[in-house]
């Protein structure tokens, strides 16, 4: 993991993407060196937690609001 293609990194590099401050240099790590099944790995935990927290949300906001 010393190259910065492991997991950790992957996620790192994922999240960073999604909020679009991902630098070039790390892109093109990403693209030359990084494992594609990581990335899609990654892209799902990272949906999965979107979706439990925007749940966790719209659940504080109705309980709320009546």
């Amino acid at each position: 993991m010393a190259n910065g293609t492991g997991f950790l990194s992957t996620l790192q590099s994922t999240l960073a993407s999604a909020f679009g401050v991902q630098s070039e240099k790390k892109r093109k790590r990403d693209f030359s060196q990084g494992r594609p099944a990581h990335f899609i790995i990654a892209g799902m935990i990272g949906t999965l937690v979107f979706i439990l927290i925007l749940m966790l949300v719209v659940k504080l906001v109705l309980s709320q609001s009546g």
